[in-house]
């Protein structure tokens, strides 16, 4: 990705991209040995940087940021033109990159959730992709870092032989891990939200329809409604309102500048 992919969403920076583009992006800085940072962003990703200047700026430092829900998708294409057919979903887009580092032999790490969680996705990534090399799991602490710890989580990464790092700690927990790491590993990591649940059998998907209709919210919130309630009822009409202020000229959403001081504290 480049500065001449981005595009303010809501004073977002998110890519006007593809999978294809996506994917050759991870493989190519995971051949260079060179640090990426990604994410996609649904609906609930862009407003948790709307609504946090600080995690905002995090965001606009991200080398890409994909439109993971379609209304981010049709967002691109409204303000921008973007001509995008589809969105680069992260559960989706985390099997296409998989798919190339099983062919290309490159190893990878997963970094989050929970044992039981990691224990059902390692089986399943497996079946999926035979060729494909897992050089370390390790599940989420639930707390704060301690001072020292992420030089150590580092180290046990790059050990490993890991040429990229998938990290599922949820939004917007997984993208101030990202960001923090960035600097200490020298390869790819990519903040891919519920993908391990998803591929671990833990959560269904929505039938393919609600996906292209936008409607997957309507779908994890049937499933989660205490946990999800507030992020779909509340967010997503703010969402639109502050999209129709952006096209219409009401609100300038100026993006703040990218993040460059590491956060104090962040969860591992």
């Amino acid at each position: 990705m480049t500065a001449k992919t981005k595009r303010n969403v809501l004073g977002v920076l998110v890519d006007a991209t593809d999978y294809a583009t996506a994917t050759d992006a991870v493989v190519t800085a995971a051949h260079e040995r060179r640090p990426l940072a990604l994410t996609a962003l649904a609906v609930h990703g862009v407003m948790t940087g709307v609504l946090d200047p600080a995690h905002n700026a995090r965001l606009n430092s991200f080398d890409v940021v994909t439109p993971d829900g379609q209304p981010v998708r049709w967002a691109l294409n409204l303000l921008h033109h973007a001509g995008l057919t589809d969105r680069v979903y992260g559960p989706t887009l985390t099997l296409h990159v998989l798919s190339r580092f099983a062919d290309e032999g490159l190893p990878v790490y997963l970094y989050g959730s929970t044992e039981e969680t990691l224990a059902r996705l390692i089986p399943a990534l497996e079946r999926m992709f035979p060729a494909l090399k897992i050089a370390g799991v390790e599940p989420s602490k639930f707390r704060a870092v301690q001072p020292g710890e992420d030089a150590e989580i580092a180290d046990r990464i790059r050990s490993s032989g890991a040429r990229l790092v998938l990290v599922g700690l949820g939004c917007p927990r997984q993208e101030v891990f990202t960001y923090a790491m960035r600097p200490l590993l020298d390869m790819p990591m990519m903040a891919v939200g519920a993908a391990f649940d998803y591929h671990a059998g833990l959560l269904r998907q929505p039938p393919p329809w609600m996906q292209r209709a936008g409607l997957e919210w309507f779908w994890r919130l049937g499933l989660e409604p205490k946990r999800l309630w507030r992020r779909y009822v509340i967010l997503n009409p703010a969402y639109l309102a502050r999209l129709a202020a952006q096209k219409t000229g009401l609100w300038k959403a100026r993006p703040p500048a990218p993040a460059t001081e590491r956060p104090p504290t962040f969860a591992v």
